[in-house]
């Protein structure tokens, strides 16, 4: 109001009457009255602006609310409705099949049963256990999904012998199987991106105590409540006051949840309120037991070094080393005490303090009917059952694992590991890998005490699959870096002969184990005009030696001799088919190995050989399955006789002449009861040693030496066939059968000139031979006596 000028009181007359008092305070109550009418309305006009705004702001707070509440709920349907999680792709090893003459021994599957998480018990009771006595092993499998479809929990009875596996029964029905499967080792998970772990289990496969001790420890009111639960925040709250600190928390399963999905660790009230809003709206969404599924497969349970394990698949193999679906009582617990802080809860680190929070749980199940008192007592007894802390939950498998991504890359596609939930079979036999890394790491120790700078790269294969069983890409197995394995193009020296003999023998009309090689001095010109003389190891020269003599003998001037005569192109040409496919220079240094290549290069060649002449490409994948369990479709190279079998038979008895008698005859007598056959090969100065060979199950391919190409001062009998004696150590030989061969036949023949003879001539050798080389003469090629011939003998 603008305020009015008031004009001068009159004065008063001096004689003028006084006024009376309740005059004067009737004057003054009016304009009081007034007042009081005036901030009536005043008041009542503020009334009614306040409740306009705040209708207003109520409405447009309604508003924001609604559509940030939409907002979430994309983001939840999303996630819920699409792709939860990237689940890492599965890596497997192969799949043990056992059949009447598997070359399994009873040992070897003990140990791939114990690699497993099989326990041994008196008699199986149920699934994960087995029996064994000297001959047979009684195993209750799991149920595990194959390749080519599910597998059930089964129970079988196995019975061995010296050859390997004699029978498979199955207990149900007594009857034979033609096939048994074991479920293969996960070997790893591929991580991409977030660094995050997991195996995803339905909650149909979760074991119920896990559920239920989950909801009484964590959110008892889960089924009640509609995402949040007032009642336990205010009580957390008052708890927390009385105790000073933060002891107990108020949020629900579903609050978590939100936090782990959607939010971040950070603690505020628009954290809080927005973590409320989100749980409100998966509750009313989605399903209760969808929500529980989703917790039990996100929830945090430990770090793996630099991989967060989430979830209680993984967490179950992360402790225990075995599937969820075997944990005990006590272990079912322990997982669900160690969601409050498994860093806390550590076991390995505060095993007490882990133990008391795992009784706790137990005793809450007591509490709540779930056990009973003899169960509580037996159950809190128990030990953890960790599984021993340098037993890895992955395994470290840098070479293989390169080998493996390569694959899928040039037979998949490049995204192959980019899509969520793949798995993927591969062919790596565990047992055979563990005792690759076993004899490269205490051969190269014993090696390099003279020698620091030694390495070393190995590769074994299956025989009967064509698979890559082991790879071994350093002295230091684990060590992720030069793939020596894979990588390396180094001389392969005397491992090329088996191909040169190969060759030769393929022509009977010519050549025969017995056939005559002349070991004299040879001087030859290089591609450059340069002359050659190449000279045996001993620098000694014989005249001539039959063909298995310098063969097993590793002798270079018989062997070159008998090069020239068949031609290097001949010698490239059956190299080239036996899978070598590098450039193979074709000049006579090339038939000492004057060849580049790696030890995954070898295996390949030296798997024709033991495969009876079959060449098959050396894969590391045998199947590759999507989020739905449906394989994906992928070339496959095709098969085809790269050495003709019978000549390819003679190489391989050759071979196993080298290892009775020969230049590896040092492994014969540390085996003296089994089969071997291999090749020993030095290149010049003594700077790459080499090895190939093998038993009934595993071709293998051994390179040790230097990388900066230095002289190591070994042959090939004293470094790489060193390591595989101790991988021989470590893992029983099957002995090679030597089975019959269409065309094949036993021959004798005369030492010195190589003619073919009876059996009962004198001065003979005894050697299998092709049926068109060996026509004996009669009478040991004497003309017949005069009696004979007319009696017509």
């Amino acid at each position: 109001m603008t305020d009015k000028a008031t004009p001068k009181a009159k004065a008063k007359p001096k004689n003028a009457p006084k006024r009376a008092p309740v005059k004067r305070a009737s004057a003054a109550k009016k304009p009081s009255k007034a007042a009081s009418k005036k901030a009536s309305a005043n008041n009542s006009s503020w009334g009614r602006k306040l409740w306009s705004i705040s209708w207003k702001l109520a409405v447009i707070g309604t508003v924001v609310v609604a559509a940030y509440g939409i907002y979430l709920d994309q983001i939840i349907a999303r996630k819920f409705e699409g792709q939860k999680w990237h689940l890492p792709a599965q890596v497997f090893s192969r799949s043990m099949a056992l059949y009447p003459g598997a070359a399994v021994s009873h040992d070897q599957l003990m140990s791939e049963l114990k690699l497993l998480g099989y326990r041994k018990v008196a008699n199986p009771r149920q699934v994960g256990e087995f029996s064994a006595s000297k001959t047979k092993i009684d195993l209750w499998r799991r149920p595990f999904l194959h390749p080519k479809g599910d597998q059930t929990e089964q129970r079988v009875m196995l019975t061995f012998d010296s050859n390997g596996v004699s029978s498979v029964t199955r207990s149900s029905d007594r009857r034979q199987l033609a096939v048994f499967h074991l479920e293969p080792v996960l070997l790893d998970r591929m991580i991409t991106g977030d660094g995050e772990d997991r195996l995803f289990v339905t909650t149909a496969k979760m074991p119920q105590a896990i559920i239920d001790a989950l909801i009484l420890v964590e959110d008892r009111s889960f089924y009640e409540h509609h995402g949040v639960n007032p009642f336990a925040i205010v009580r957390a709250a008052m708890v927390n006051i009385s105790a000073g600190r933060t002891v107990q928390g108020g949020s629900t399963l579903t609050q978590q949840l939100a936090k782990n999905f959607f939010l971040s660790s950070e603690r505020s009230i628009s954290r809080k309120l927005r973590e409320a809003l989100m749980a409100i709206i998966i509750d009313f969404r989605y399903e209760k037991d969808e929500i529980l599924e989703a917790y039990l497969n996100e929830v945090y349970m430990g770090q793996d070094k630099a991989r967060g394990v989430h979830g209680m698949g993984l967490a179950s193999q992360f402790y225990f080393g075995r599937p969820i679906a075997e944990l005990t009582m006590p272990q079912q617990a322990f997982l669900v005490a160690a969601i409050k802080g498994p860093s806390y809860y550590n076991p390995w680190r505060y095993p007490e303090r882990a133990l008391k929070r795992r009784d706790l749980v137990l005793r809450l199940l007591m509490e709540a009917g779930e056990l009973n008192v003899a169960q509580y007592e037996a159950a809190v007894e128990s030990p953890l059952g960790l599984r021993k802390s340098d037993k890895p939950v992955h395994q470290k498998l840098p070479a293989f694992f390169a080998v493996v991504r390569h694959e899928l890359a040039t037979r998949y596609g490049d995204s192959l590991l980019q899509q969520s939930g793949i798995k993927v079979y591969t062919t790596l036999d565990p047992m055979a890998q563990d005792a690759a890394e076993k004899a490269v790491e205490q051969t190269l120790k014993q090696l390099g005490k003279n020698n620091k700078s030694l390495q070393v790269g190995m590769v074994l294969t299956d025989k009967y699959s064509a698979g890559i069983a082991a790879m071994v890409g350093d002295k230091v197995p684990s060590y992720q870096g030069f793939n020596r394995a894979v990588e390396i193009r180094r001389p392969i020296g005397s491992l090329i002969k088996p191909f040169v003999y190969a060759t030769a023998l393929n022509q009977p009309d010519k050549y025969t184990l017995a056939t005559p090689l002349k070991d004299e001095a040879i001087t030859l010109k290089n591609g450059q005009g340069k002359t050659w003389s190449p000279q045996n190891v001993d620098k000694k020269f014989r005249g001539q030696v039959p063909l298995l003599t310098a063969f097993k003998k590793s002798m270079n001037v018989p062997t070159v001799n008998l090069g020239m005569a068949i031609g290097v192109a001949g010698v490239a040409t059956t190299l080239d088919r036996a899978g070598w496919r590098d450039k193979i220079p074709e000049y006579p240094s090339m038939l000492l190995g004057a060849v580049n290549g790696s030890p995954l290069m070898v295996a390949q060649v030296f798997q024709t050989i033991a495969d009876n002449g079959r060449y098959r490409h050396l894969n590391s994948v045998t199947t590759v399955l999507d989020a739905n369990n449906q394989p994906l479709t992928a070339s496959r190279p095709r098969t085809t006789q790269a050495i003709p079998a019978a000549s390819n038979y003679l190489v391989k008895y050759a071979m196993t002449q080298v290892v009775e008698n020969g230049t590896a005859k040092r492994l014969g007598n540390a085996f003296p009861r089994a089969t071997l056959a291999g090749k020993t090969g030095t290149s010049n100065d003594s700077r790459d040693s080499w090895f190939a060979g093998f038993d009934e199950r595993n071709v293998a391919a051994i390179w040790v030496g230097r990388d900066d190409n230095g002289k190591t001062n070994l042959y090939g009998s004293s470094g790489a066939m060193a390591v595989y004696q101790a991988f021989l150590k470590n893992r029983p030989p099957l002995s090679l059968r030597m089975a019959p061969v269409d065309g094949i036949v036993q021959g004798y023949f005369e030492r010195d000139t190589g003619v073919a003879k009876e059996a009962d001539c004198g001065n003979v050798m005894k050697v299998p031979a092709l049926r068109e080389s060996y026509q004996p003469a009669a009478n040991c090629g004497e003309p017949l006596p005069w009696w004979k011939k007319l009696i017509g003998g």
